[in-house]
């Protein structure tokens, strides 16, 4: 089960990936570090209730940060890692 959270101000945001293919949904990130962002937590919701999966698409020499490690580590099947 995916935990649902909202902003700092209980605000609940939107947000659209960049690409949707079959059963993946796409968000293209071009940075040295990434994080769990609320971004990235929200479209792994998405994917999580579509039955599809979120394929982050990096740069070779990203690296995930913490809090993003953590995540993929509790939902191994629903976010995808892609360098390109």
């Amino acid at each position: 089960m995916m935990d649902y959270r909202y902003t700092r101000h209980q605000v609940a945001r939107g947000t659209r990936p960049d690409a949707v293919k079959d059963t993946r949904l796409f968000l293209v990130k071009a940075t040295s570090v990434l994080h769990a962002t609320y971004q990235i937590r929200l479209l792994a919701f998405m994917a999580h209730e579509q039955g599809k999966q979120l394929v982050l698409q990096v740069l070779p020499n990203t690296e995930l940060g913490p809090s993003l490690k953590k995540l993929r580590r509790e939902h191994p099947k629903l976010i995808i890692v892609e360098r390109k």
